[in-house]
């Protein structure tokens, strides 16, 4: 079939927007009723005309239900055209009918005059008063039914049908008031005006256009009948189709109590899922137990309301969806509410609650009733997402059996529907109002009211609804009272209240959310956040509903979101009030098809009135009419935009005509100026622009406003205060005003509204009893809220004052002849406020007869005591006395006894009054009281205190004071805990004691609960003030400081500041002129009061500590200080004895601040004190000052640190060092360099320890650079690498030098034992060679004795003293010290007894010197000596003892013949015997062998001519007294020949062996 060309270049109209979306808004609306119109299909409707309208509508119920079910196959029957016309007809309206499709969706037009040639588009032939009810502005598309035609019978073909059947129908449906109409007349209705309008419609058909009607209708049936029986051979089970409803539920009205049930029954595959809906709201069974039961059983849907009341009045909605799509159909219930008389037959027995409209009826049961609440709900807290009720009990008199009242709620006045979100409960006897999810909206003023016939009454209360916690700490709070403000085809406007609680920081804009109805899918509908508080919303899906939400932003995040807004369809506002105003009453007749005169298609005007009606930041909206000339077709609408100044024009909405006459533009740049025009397009082509618009300006045309003013508190209760305040000037478009309060002094801030207040009135709840507040408050509008207005002045949270209670206990304290002294006690309750004064009222009383009563005061009196004058003498007189504060004057107090006017004449002085007992303890109390009026003759002089148990008689009276008090106080002490006791009070004077006053008490001696005591406190700035606080105090209470029990109000050295319930009274100067008792009262109690004495001792200490504090510094753990850290990093730091989270520090370097950045790291820890600042490098320009301040509070304190010259180079180089040594220990590395140790064998030990090594590591050492070769190989286990240098010398000096390498580098370590590090090695060494010494021991020689000690091993270094008895011994020849190997001696050679004694040893390591001590004396210098003796004898011996010397050989060997000459020195003392010796035999001297012994010394041995017998062992034998001695040798003689031969057989016999 051919399609319009804006359907050709817009396919997503045509194929995807037009079958599945499109046929699910047709089945959800209905064709919009006309004067004309006649509809087939109708429900029974709720109408307001008169009962008998109604009942006449009535009637026709059954008849229009039974049609309603069989309207397929009566269709013919009831035309009242030709039967062939009708057939045809009826078979297209069913064929659109069973493809989902009203009977607005297929419109025949015929006409009785017909154009040879096929037109697109037909005019509409409309009676005169149609005509005149169409509106002039708006032109919709007309599609006639003979363009419904079929080119094929497949699956495309009939798929093509289906859609473009379903965009006709579109088309018309969503047409604004103008059309071709299908009509059918009900035989109800045709006595009315509509019988005038069809036959008007009617006119007289030739045959020529009989005929072709009849043969285009026989062409239609005959292409329909064939589509269906191709349909019919296919197995419809294997096929997915979309939903449809076999029977779509029916619309019913209903009496209230009655139950009601809709029906319906959908065909789909698979098989849809059908949801019910109550005025497009899912219904949900489970939130109203008993109210709903929805079933569903073989393919039959059944939604049942149970007992329907007013509320159930509505549109429900049968939903049904699969895969291939969704379709809905509507039903209307409406619920009738009886106003006859009442018929308790028609209800169920045994009912006990009616509506009002029963129980009252204008004959009524009583004449008045009385209506209480009891049980009343307060003003109430709740937070976001919490639950809470309200509720009250309704007392009703007189109580009639079966009726009660009518309750209704109201919210600031608009009453209060129940809802998914709040719901409320009647049980009888008492109303509930229970919210199930707190929201914002639900803030307000909640009023109750009960209404009984003509009475009702009410109460009211204010709920508070705070903000829940938000997700992200500092993100703004959730938006509220989401409205959908306009609505048509192509968007939706959003509007909503900006939150009171920005999170912090100021809310950059919001984000607006939206959800298709039915789903759980939300989606945000704009990328960058809008300041404006509306926004419209484009991208919609016509004919569907939308709720939305919308979330606040800021630079923390996004915050919770708002309530969702209520359900909206995206239609035209014409649509929806045809849509509304269709009758729901059924309606049957015929249907008249018409069909215009086709014409040429008509290109459209342009459109007029086009205007931007409003234009914010981020958008602009457009409105535009309709062109008046149009054609009879649909139009669209293109938006073109220029900048201002050019003609450059750019349209804005290529690839999205518009269809409805509004539209929202997005993109443009803020600030720049634009105008727009609209151009109108259809079938025959695209029309002339508009006339553009003025220049319009991209931004706010709404300004914020300006903030109020003139904002003022007044007191109300105890926890809430009214504030007032000026609407701010200019202010457009308010929504409401804000308001927030803080505590003097705390700059903290709290909202007091959630919901914005209209009005320039409101009260703040919840505020805290005696505190100070201050209040500002936010106009709001959409553009945003305004800057806050001015702080309002402060004030203290009390409850309203009142004007003051009764004095009482009026007496006469002194009487004159024509005057009298009155005196009486203060009122108990001083109604909230200071009491101002005293009126005073007397009258005569005449033999018992009170007169009348006569003013004795015109200004009031301050003093509880007041002299009347001009009074009669002898005359009794009744007297009464009324207070008075700034609420006004009280009520007069009881009247007094009769006091008779006479001149009192006695001496002493009267009695005191005004007696009062405070800080009452439990064994002490202090007692106060006014002196007497009277004085007597002489001027008081003192007082006496007397006191007895309250119960004891009179006679118990005891004193209290032996000499009398100067003061009109007093502080009893003693009292027994729990006891009783009351008190009086004498005047004395020079004539004697006077009469005792009125008793004070009774009272029990106890510490009552609760009971505190005034607690002095000195603050930051050195103040010093007493501090009270009751708990106990009434809301008119107030506290009354007094110095020595005078009240202390107008003292200029002192100061008095009172919250809430604690009180402070401030030294302005603290010294010897304030020492005294200070005590505190607090009024309109029973005596709480306390007291605190300052005296010369507190005085002083109190000054010292108001010194202390007046000049805080924050102390100091440590100063400032640098540190090196592990990668060269210089780390500044200090630490402060303690340091609150409010502390702030200050970094100076050279006297200019410096900050945290790539250079500068700080850091403060507040719980131990420690302010650090970290330097990555020391750097030549950051040589100077280094000053850390700190402030914490009040409290002051620097550390400075000064880095110049050789320091700061110093540190520098050190930084340098560190960062070199990270570096070096990324390979391997010396943890410890090279060391010496002296182990404890005195050797030394050279030692390292090594760290990040592997196996390939390698250690050499070297000594002045040449290497060390070490035996054993390190394995590096314990990392510890040594060098053993045994018995240590100075030959070991020199440099030693230890490397590691491998392939990630090397590391060295350098030692020097040279020079001062050598000299300190070796007195190490010394000191552990002394400290190995052994004992001295005592050896006796042949010289002498020797004392001697052994030591590991000596060295030159260690130094070596001997003393005998104490005295350093001079060495001699006799006397000599030396040490040989490790043994150090003392030699005293021949002894005598002057060498006995005690020797000490001294080792001196060149440090120290260490000693060992040996006696010689007594025995052991005996033994010693003896033992010298006998090795000295036997050193003789052994020196003379006879000795060969030297000269003989070992061995001589020598040639056979050859002489052999031999001489020896032989020694002896005496000269010794010589003697020879051969073989061991004696040999005696011979020519052969000479022998001889010359001089005594020289023995001579020759043999001149040796034989080989001579050979042999020989020996030389000396010998005198002392000893003897052998000396042997060896002689071998060979012969030459022997020789040879044996020298020559060698080789034979090698050569022999070789073989």
């Amino acid at each position: 079939m051919s399609l319009p060309f804006y359907q050709k270049l817009h396919q997503h109209y045509d194929r995807s927007y037009r079958n599945r979306d499109l046929s699910t808004t047709m089945s959800q609306y209905q064709q919009k009723k006309k004067s004309s119109a006649i509809y087939t299909h109708g429900s029974t409707a709720y109408s307001s005309r008169s009962s008998a309208a109604h009942r006449q509508e009535s009637a026709a119920v059954s008849q229009a239900s039974a049609a309603s079910y069989q309207h397929q196959a009566s269709r013919a029957s009831e035309f009242a055209l030709s039967s062939a016309v009708s057939h045809k007809a009826a078979s297209a309206y069913d064929y659109g009918y069973s493809h989902g499709l009203t009977d607005s969706s297929l419109m025949l037009d015929y006409s009785s005059k017909l154009s040879p040639q096929t037109k697109r588009a037909k005019k509409s032939l409309l009676s005169g008063e149609e005509k005149e009810n169409l509106p002039s502005d708006y032109m919709v598309p007309i599609f006639s039914g003979r363009q419904v035609h079929v080119s094929g019978i497949t699956d495309t073909e009939e798929q093509r049908i289906k859609e473009a059947a379903a965009y006709i129908a579109q088309r018309n449906l969503l047409a604004s008031e103008e059309g071709v109409t299908a009509s059918k007349q009900s035989s109800v209705s045709k006595q009315s005006m509509s019988t005038l309008h069809q036959e008007e419609a009617f006119e007289k058909k030739s045959r020529k256009v009989a005929i072709r009607e009849k043969a285009e209708q026989l062409s239609l049936k005959k292409t329909l009948e064939e589509t269906e029986a191709f349909h019919k051979k296919l197995n419809e089970d294997n096929l997915l189709h979309a939903p449809e409803f076999v029977i779509k539920p029916r619309s019913h009205t209903v009496w209230e109590k009655e139950n009601v049930k809709l029906h319906c029954s959908v065909a789909g595959w698979p098989a849809p899922r059908l949801t019910w809906y109550k005025n497009q709201v899912p219904i949900n069974v489970q939130a109203h137990p008993g109210k709903y039961v929805i079933e569903s059983r073989y393919g039959v849907h059944t939604l049942e309301i149970n007992a329907c009341d007013f509320e159930d009045t509505a549109q429900y909605r049968a939903s049904a969806m699969n895969a291939k799509g969704e379709i809905s159909a509507y039903a209307s219930v409406v619920v009738k509410r009886y106003k006859g008389e009442f018929d308790d037959t028609r209800f169920h027995s045994g009912a006990s609650t009616y509506p009002l409209s029963f129980a009252v009826t204008p004959y009524g049961y009583a004449s008045r009733f009385e209506i209480h609440f009891d049980d009343k709900f307060e003003v109430s807290f709740g937070r976001e997402g919490e639950t809470m009720s309200l509720g009250c009990r309704v007392v009703i008199t007189p109580e009639i059996k079966h009726f009660q009242p009518e309750i209704q709620w109201y919210r600031n006045g608009a009453p209060v529907s129940p809802s998914k979100w709040v719901q409320t409960h009647w049980s009888g006897d008492r109303a509930t109002l229970t919210f199930s999810h707190l929201n914002k909206e639900d803030e307000g003023l909640y009023t109750v009211r009960a209404r009984m016939g003509e009475y009702y009454e009410q109460y009211s209360a204010y709920v508070f609804v705070r903000d829940a916690d938000a997700e992200i700490e500092g993100a703004p709070a959730s938006p509220l009272d989401v409205v959908c403000l306009d609505a048509n085809k192509d968007y939706i406007i959003i509007t909503w209240k900006q939150p009171a609680v920005d999170g912090g920081s100021p809310i950059l804009g919001y984000f607006i959310d939206k959800c298709e109805v039915g789903t759980d899918t939300w989606s945000q509908c704009n990328d960058i956040p809008v300041k404006f508080a509306r926004f419209p919303v484009t991208g919609l899906i016509e004919g569907r509903s939308y709720i939305f939400r919308v979330r606040a932003v800021n630079k923390v995040g996004i915050g919770l979101p708002s309530r969702v807004s209520e359900p909206v369809a995206a239609l035209d506002p014409a649509e929806k009030a045809r849509l509304k105003s269709r009758p729901s009453a059924p309606w049957t007749g015929q249907i008249i098809v018409t069909e215009e005169e086709p014409t040429e298609g008509v290109v459209p005007g342009p459109p007029t009135d086009l205007s931007v009606i409003e234009a914010t930041q981020s958008y602009v909206v457009l409105s535009w009419k309709p062109p008046r000339q149009r054609g009879h077709e649909g139009i669209l609408y293109f938006i073109e935009k220029c900048e201002a100044g050019t003609e450059n024009w750019q349209r804005v909405n290529t690839e999205l005509p518009v269809k409805s006459p509004r539209f929202a533009l997005f993109d443009l740049a803020e600030g720049k100026s634009y105008r727009f025009r609209v151009r109108c397009s259809n079938s025959a082509g695209v029309g002339e622009p508009s006339e553009a618009t003025e220049v319009t300006v991209v931004g706010d045309k709404l300004d914020i406003p300006k903030p109020p003013s003139n904002i003022i508190p007044s007191r109300n209760t105890d926890t809430s205060v009214v504030v007032t305040w000026e609407e701010p000037k200019d202010a457009k478009e308010l929504v409401g005003y804000y308001i927030e309060s803080s505590i003097v002094g705390s700059g903290k801030w709290e909202p007091c509204n959630n919901n914005p207040v209209k009005g320039t009135r409101f009260t703040c709840h919840g505020l805290k009893t005696g505190q100070s507040y201050i209040f500002r408050v936010r106009a709001v509008n959409a553009a945003g809220l305004s800057e806050y207005s001015q702080d309002s002045e402060a004030i203290e949270v009390k409850a309203a004052i009142a004007p003051p209670s009764p004095p009482c206990d009026i007496t006469c304290l002194e009487s004159f002849r024509d005057s009298m002294v009155l005196g009486w006690k203060q009122p108990d309750k001083t109604g909230g406020a200071e009491i101002t004064g005293y009126y005073v009222n007397y009258r005569e009383v005449i033999d018992g007869v009170p007169g009348r009563w006569r003013e004795a005061n015109i200004k009031a009196v301050s003093d509880e005591a007041y002299k009347i004058s001009n009074l009669k003498e002898n005359m009794v007189y009744q007297f009464q006395v009324a207070a008075m504060n700034i609420a006004g004057l009280g009520a007069p107090s009881a009247v007094s006894a009769s006091f008779k006017c006479e001149e009192w004449t006695i001496a002493v002085p009267g009695p005191p009054h005004s007696l009062k007992y405070s800080e009452v303890r439990k064994t002490s109390l202090v007692l106060q009281w006014k002196p007497p009026i009277h004085s007597g003759r002489t001027p008081v002089t003192g007082y006496f205190v007397d006191i007895k148990e309250a119960s004891a008689r009179e006679d118990r009276w005891r004193g209290l004071n032996e000499a009398a008090l100067k003061h009109t106080y007093l502080k009893v002490q003693g009292l027994k805990e729990g006891e009783s006791y009351v008190f009086r009070v004498r005047a004395v004077n020079q004539a004697g004691v006077g009469k005792p006053s009125d008793l004070a008490g009774p009272v029990v001696a106890e510490t009552r609960p609760g009971t505190k005591e005034v607690v002095v406190s000195v603050d930051d700035n050195g103040i010093i003030s007493l501090n009270f606080e009751c708990d106990q105090m009434a809301p008119s209470s107030e506290f009354t400081w007094s110095k020595d029990y005078v009240p202390t109000e107008d003292s200029p050295r002192l100061e008095v500041e009172s919250k809430g319930n604690k009180t402070k009274m401030t030294f302005k100067d603290l010294g010897t002129e304030d020492l005294g008792i200070y005590s505190c009262d607090v009024t309109d109690t029973d005596g709480i009061a306390s007291s605190y004495l300052i005296d010369e001792e507190e005085l002083k200490r109190l000054l010292a500590l108001s010194q202390e504090h007046k000049f805080p510094t924050v102390p100091v753990k440590s100063e400032l200080a640098v540190e090196i850290l592990e990668k060269g990093q210089v780390r500044f730091w200090m630490q402060a004895e303690k340091l609150s989270p409010n502390a702030k520090v200050n970094y100076i370097f050279n006297e200019k601040e410096i900050f945290e950045g790539p250079k500068y790291k700080m850091h403060i820890d507040r719980n131990t004190g420690i302010i650090e600042m970290f330097m990555e490098k020391l750097q030549d320009e950051d040589e100077g000052t280094y000053t850390f301040q700190v402030q914490d509070g009040r409290a002051t304190g620097h550390s400075t640190l000064v880095l110049i010259g050789d320091v700061y180079k110093k540190l520098q180089k050190e930084a340098e060092f560190q960062r070199q040594e990270w570096i070096r220990k990324q390979g391997p590395h010396f943890a410890e360099y090279l060391s010496w140790e002296v182990t404890g064998e005195c050797n030394v030990l050279l030692k390292c320890k090594v760290a990040n090594i592997k196996k390939e590591t390698s250690i050499i050492w070297y000594k002045d650079d040449r290497e060390i070769s070490v035996d054993e190989k390190h394995d590096f286990k314990d990392g510890i690498c040594t060098l053993l240098i045994t018995e240590f010398s100075k030959k070991d000096a020199g440099i030693y030098e230890v490397v590691l390498k491998d392939d990630r580098g090397k590391d060295k370590s350098r030692l020097k034992l040279v020079d001062e590090a050598f000299k300190e090695l070796m007195t190490e060494v010394c000191r552990i060679i002394a400290l190995s010494a052994t004992d001295l021991k005592i050896q006796s020689t042949a010289e002498g004795i020797r004392l001697y000690s052994f030591v590991t091993y000596y060295v030159d270094d260690l130094k070596v003293n001997w003393s005998h008895n104490g005295t350093p011994i001079k060495y001699s020849d006799r006397i000599k010290s030396g040490v040989t190997g490790e043994q150090i001696w003392l030699q005293i050679n021949e002894p005598t007894p002057n060498d006995k004694g005690k020797y000490v040893m001294e080792l001196f390591d060149g440090k120290t010197g260490h000693q060992k001590m040996v006696d010689l004396s007594g025995q052991a210098y005996d033994e010693a000596f003896a033992e010298f003796q006998r090795l000295k004898q036997a050193a003789i011996a052994e020196k003379n003892r006879a000795r060969v010397v030297g000269g003989l050989p070992d061995v001589v060997t020598i040639q056979e013949g050859k002489a052999l000459n031999l001489t020896c020195i032989v020694w002896g003392d005496p000269t010794p015997e010589v003697s020879w010796l051969k073989n061991e035999k004696l040999l005696a001297s011979d020519e052969h062998c000479n022998l001889r012994f010359e001089a005594g010394k020289t023995a001579y041995f020759t043999i001149s001519g040796v034989r080989t017998s001579d050979s042999g062992k020989y020996g030389l034998v000396v010998k005198n007294k002392y000893g003897s001695e052998i000396s042997d040798f060896t002689v071998s003689v060979f012969i030459p020949e022997e020789e040879a031969r044996s020298v020559a057989e060698e080789p034979q016999k090698g050569n022999k062996k070789a073989k």
